[in-house]
């Protein structure tokens, strides 16, 4: 560990002038700069009923609730966790408190948004001084790690200090998979510290035990992104659909720029796609969702040319016949929009970035198309296309895939949506194996 923090601080250090220059310039990380070094905001403090201390000891004092501490990185993870946490907290009762670290400001918003109740905080650093400063403050009983963002010093602090850690929603990618066997030997003995693997599918499974994780400890408990909510009365997916009317409504969501100066973005290659047929004989609408936030004005860009409205604006927009295009600049309703679309694109995965998640499209019976890059979702999207599912696509075919999902992709959507009913029940099975690790408190 001494080790891993030197190399830590000295990779800080070197990489500290690209840090403030992105600080300076974009305003990222700026936010939750201080919790992230181990500063405990005094919310948190409230949120946990903390007693203050009567010493002038370092340590803060016993929080007056219990405390489980759920990690999930970003969106995804967030609005993958939303219905275990609330079913946790059904579970865990009167004295019990549910805190919520995040890694992404947007993660940070979602989360604050969805988890009413939770004290939502940015994860700190992997730095002792900073896991042990938030630790002191928790004193939680059980860690959560949403999906498979290992990180040492905090797997260290939390066996020194008795806190079983579980590892919900897990998954090994094809990327990653890889880094890990080269480092096989020293993940072997952090891994055996985690108390309980559930991970999304035997594959995921076996791939733990081969980079370390004991055996006994790794379970198959299925996909909380399966059971993930959607709200039902989304405002935003309301008002796409009644600015379309009749019109079929296109979504390319989760989408990424491009790789190099050589290459197009997704959102560029989606108009290509939508601007022949699809525009000028079914007038269809197209909506770009982009992954990133910051790449909202590059967007907006590219597609100028068109009749193009922003979804934060469409309230005060008075032609809804003359939108051609929307941008989805806001965060957190993608998964709704999709339900209100006749035809999805999930991006990612036609410039090599391994795909995102095709289930929150499929789960409303609505015709999936992906590219040929999903590693991040290979076991689903196989057992998609093995229940014919889903589509896969290159840049060349999305034209003539799009046309013929809305022409023919009932039956599709079909089994999407029946696929999507067979996988469900992962967030029981998780709740059931977290109050395990906490014995009689649950």
């Amino acid at each position: 560990m001494v080790l891993y923090s030197l190399l830590l601080a000295v990779g800080l250090i070197v990489s500290a002038p690209w840090w403030l220059w992105r600080m300076a310039t974009s305003g990222r990380y700026r936010e939750g700069l201080r919790e992230r070094l181990g500063f405990v905001p005094e919310r948190v403090k409230v949120a946990l009923q903390a007693v203050e201390p009567t010493s002038q000891k370092r340590d803060v004092g016993h929080p007056k609730q219990k405390v489980v501490w759920v990690h999930a990185v970003s969106v995804g993870e967030v609005l993958a966790a939303e219905r275990l946490i609330a079913e946790l907290k059904a579970a865990l009762g009167d004295g019990w408190v549910v805190a919520v670290s995040t890694t992404t400001a947007t993660g940070q918003k979602i989360a604050r948004e969805r988890l009413v109740g939770s004290p939502v905080f940015y994860y700190p650093l992997d730095f002792a001084f900073a896991v042990r400063a938030w630790l002191r403050v928790l004193r939680p009983k059980l860690f959560v790690l949403v999906e498979s963002e290992f990180w040492p010093r905090m797997l260290v602090e939390c066996e020194r200090r008795g806190v079983p850690v579980a590892v919900v929603n897990a998954r090994v990618s094809d990327r990653s998979f890889p880094r890990y066997m080269r480092l096989r030997r020293l993940w072997k003995p952090l891994l055996g510290n985690v108390s309980l693997f559930l991970a999304q599918g035997e594959e995921s499974a076996e791939r733990l035990r081969v980079i370390g994780a004991p055996a006994e400890k790794v379970r198959v408990s299925g996909n909380l992104k399966y059971d993930a909510r959607t709200i039902q009365d989304n405002v935003v997916a309301r008002r796409i659909k009644a600015v379309a009317g009749d019109r079929p409504v296109i979504v390319a969501g989760s989408t990424a720029g491009r790789k190099s100066n050589n290459d197009l973005s997704e959102e560029e290659m989606a108009i290509q796609a939508w601007e022949g047929v699809l525009r000028r004989e079914r007038r269809a609408v197209l909506v770009l969702a982009p992954r990133h936030p910051e790449r909202f004005v590059e967007v907006e860009s590219v597609a100028g040319e068109f009749n193009l409205v922003k979804a934060s604006e469409l309230a005060a927009w008075n032609e809804p016949e003359a939108v051609e295009v929307v941008l989805l600049d806001t965060i957190g309703d993608l998964a709704a929009v999709y339900g209100s679309c006749d035809v999805a694109f999930v991006g990612g995965s036609l410039v090599g970035n391994g795909g995102q998640n095709p289930l929150e499209a499929a789960r409303f019976g609505v015709p999936v198309l992906m590219g040929c890059s999903y590693e991040n979702f290979r076991e689903m999207v196989d057992a998609m296309r093995a229940s014919d599912a889903i589509r896969i696509v290159d840049r060349e075919g999305l034209e003539g895939a799009m046309i013929d999902a809305l022409q023919n992709g009932e039956g599709m959507g079909e089994r999407g949506r029946l696929f999507y009913g067979t996988q469900t029940g992962a967030t029981r099975k998780t709740v059931e194996a977290l109050s395990s690790l906490v014995g009689g408190g649950l």
